[in-house]
């Protein structure tokens, strides 16, 4: 192995760490929606049907964007198109 093929795994290695930095975010968020939903079903006990739908449809779109970081991760790690 020379420089090159060091520095593109190194400079992987960096991209995959930085990318899996993307799941704080959704975790974040998720925590956050699901405190604000315990509430509102607390204050409306007969809402809860409602609530509890709204908050999973966007816990599951707030969740792609860990899972595209994880996926991106991944790609850093295990495919390595730049190396001959």
């Amino acid at each position: 192995m020379d420089f090159n093929e060091n520095f593109i795994l190194g400079c992987s290695a960096i991209g995959a760490g930085l990318a899996v930095i993307a799941g704080i975010g959704p975790g974040v968020g998720q925590g956050i929606a699901a405190g604000h939903a315990a509430a509102a079903v607390g204050r409306n006990p007969g809402a809860q049907s409602k609530v509890m739908t709204t908050m999973l449809l966007g816990q599951a779109v707030a969740e792609t964007t860990g899972l595209y970081g994880l996926l991106v991760a991944i790609l850093l790690l295990f495919v390595k198109p730049l190396l001959p």
